[in-house]
């Protein structure tokens, strides 16, 4: 097992009518901005519960906050907190809600003229503006860890930010939110966090036994939870199990002591940033086709997956990871979501030739768990992935 060091400051709050207790849990001097996204909040009787809890206090919102949290859409809200004085920041929504309400936590403090460079330039958030969350969506695991990734469309750019300036100071998780998700965003959620779960655990073995038992374990609950959440979101246990595996898929407890890849989320950012795909969909796409790639470097812990996850125990190593590759692909698929980048799009030629470029122009040479793999290797992973 390596070295690490944890720490996760977040105050979860979990279960149902759990949303009334925020009035507790932000200073009543605070001037609060609710963040929102696209306003289903107030057609699923989530906003109503958050005013109510905020009656006491004073606070003003800013809603349309899209998918993959834009740029320029949360400068908006940045010149709403510094000309309302705002000092307590609320999301209220999925991953993207939360990352752009991170950015904004940053860039309220941030001293520099061009708040893209806290991006751009990999700049680490040691204090942030206070805030906390309500989750509406399951997926990211960003309302208990410390990262964010925010889209600026007018440059093609998407690009990732952290520190430990921005950990919510709680977050709320309801599981009765989960009802009224769409279908897609279901299938979405389920794909993000499996692959979140991947990015930590299939590299190589490092005697971390613990961290891959509690990886297998989320991995097992989200291939059993898959389909009775997206038949019945509105079981409650079902929800309950389905969002607590989001968060812990990507709280930092199952990558300490062990190597991460992270390989996959680098290309899927340029797919997204290149076609506007869901996120969570283009990690089905690559991540296929990174691990044939690199199968020689990967396959002990390909294998071990095969055994411990979908319970394949015949054949060579080599022929249990192929086969636990070919699961992963069907698991993705039983949820309509496509795996192939011409799922998606037919204007697909040259995509891989402009990631590589892409990923030479930002310096990011050396992608995976051994640093070696190159945007040469990129260009064929992706050409793989048509």
């Amino acid at each position: 097992m390596l070295n690490f060091e944890l720490k996760n400051p977040v105050k979860i709050l979990f279960g149902k009518g759990e949303i009334a207790k925020i009035a507790s849990e932000i200073p009543k001097n605070e001037k609060v901005l609710l963040l929102y996204g696209g306003g289903s909040i107030k057609k699923n009787g989530i906003y109503n519960q958050v005013e109510t809890a905020l009656k006491n206090h004073t606070w003003i919102e800013f809603g349309g906050i899209p998918a993959n949290p834009e740029y320029d859409i949360l400068l908006e809200a940045l010149n709403v907190i510094k000309s309302e004085k705002i000092t307590y920041l609320l999301a209220v929504g999925g991953g993207s809600v939360i990352d752009g309400t991170k950015f904004l936590s940053s860039a309220a403090l941030y001293e520099g003229e061009e708040p893209w460079d806290i991006l751009a330039n990999g700049i680490r958030t040691e204090v942030g503006m206070p805030f906390g969350t309500v989750l509406t969506l399951p997926a990211t695991g960003s309302e208990m860890n410390s990262g964010a990734v925010v889209s600026r469309k007018s440059i093609g750019e998407k690009l990732g930010m952290g520190g430990p300036g921005l950990f919510p100071q709680f977050s709320v998780l309801d599981p009765t939110v989960v009802a009224t998700i769409p279908k897609r965003q279901l299938a979405n959620g389920v794909t993000d966090a499996f692959t979140h779960v991947m990015e930590q655990y299939m590299t190589y073995p490092v005697g971390a036994d613990l961290q891959d038992r509690i990886a297998e374990s989320i991995m097992v609950s989200l291939i059993e939870t898959a389909p009775k959440i997206i038949a019945n979101p509105s079981d409650y246990t079902t929800a309950a199990n389905f969002m607590w595996c989001c968060t812990m898929a990507l709280n930092g407890l199952i990558q300490k002591g062990v190597p991460t890849d992270w390989a996959i989320h680098a290309i899927g950012h340029e797919l997204t940033a290149q076609y506007g795909i869901d996120h969570a969909r283009t990690l089905a796409v690559i991540a296929p086709s990174h691990y044939r790639y690199n199968i020689e470097t990967k396959k002990e812990k390909l294998a071990q997956y095969a055994q411990r996850v979908w319970n394949i125990t015949e054949g060579t190593m080599e022929q249990k990871a192929e086969a636990a590759i070919k699961k992963s692909e069907e698991f993705f698929q039983s949820m309509e979501i496509g795996t192939r980048l011409s799922d998606y799009t037919s204007q697909f030629e040259g995509t891989a030739k402009r990631i590589k470029t892409s990923l030479i122009n930002r310096g990011w040479v050396a992608l995976g768990e051994h640093k070696k793999v190159t945007p040469d290797d990129v260009e064929k992973i992706v050409e793989m992935s048509y």
